[in-house]
């Protein structure tokens, strides 16, 4: 019997490119919280996959004021992200393709608030059965917890189905590596080859060339 598949995308640097979006927000909260940042928007891009608190955190925010710094973005995140997000290269062509052979979800750092208007806006939302985001569990990638629940969510198993994640970051490899699922590590985003090395096999420059490699296993 063959197996049901499933693929499930990060978002940020694996579907869509939200660095401006991000990175701009980022300043624009420092600077209207008269916060002096030490470093620049590559330190930013870096922390890129974590949630928004630890972001901060990790950009020198301390933590008795993190929380203030992280409403102050969403605000104005909410404000602007439509506009400075995009579809990466390749991104509807690489659903369009993966919707042939497989159930598709999103894991995402990102609050669904948020997330949900953006795909709405970029045509891409009714590919999804499930998208689960910053709310929707209580650890975060690189812990297992959002891919269990995606799948649970689909009503599925790894012992029945054929389950993949595709993400830019190690977070996501080492999710997927915990929940015990395949992973393919994509360089369209914010990690780089040597580090998504060493927790997949699985290497391909976008979504769409991850979901041809993903559906070259089911046809050789």
């Amino acid at each position: 019997m063959t197996k049901e598949r499933i693929i499930l995308f990060d978002l940020d640097g694996t579907l869509i490119d939200s660095t401006n979006a991000i990175v701009g927000t980022f300043n624009h909260v420092f600077r209207n919280e008269n916060f002096k940042f030490e470093g620049n928007d590559e330190h930013i891009k870096n922390e890129i996959g974590y949630p928004l608190e630890i972001m901060f955190t990790n950009l020198g925010v301390n933590k008795t004021r993190v929380w203030d710094f992280v409403a102050a973005y969403k605000e104005r995140y909410r404000q602007i992200s439509k506009a400075q997000t995009t579809l990466l290269e390749n991104a509807k062509q690489s659903l369009d393709e993966a919707q042939k052979f497989a159930r598709l979800g999103i894991v995402t750092t990102k609050t669904t608030k948020y997330t949900i208007p953006l795909l709405e806006h970029m045509n891409i939302f009714d590919y999804f059965e499930t998208i689960i985001g910053y709310q929707e569990v209580q650890n975060h990638k690189p812990h297992p917890e959002p891919i269990l629940t995606a799948m649970n969510n689909m009503n599925i198993n790894s012992k029945d189905f054929d389950v993949w994640m595709i993400g830019d970051t190690k977070l996501d490899l080492i999710a997927a590596r915990e929940a015990k699922v395949n992973s393919v590590g994509v360089l369209c985003g914010y990690g780089n080859k040597d580090e998504l090395c060493k927790y997949t096999q699985n290497i391909s420059h976008t979504s769409y060339d991850a979901v041809q490699l993903i559906k070259s296993f089911y046809n050789s």
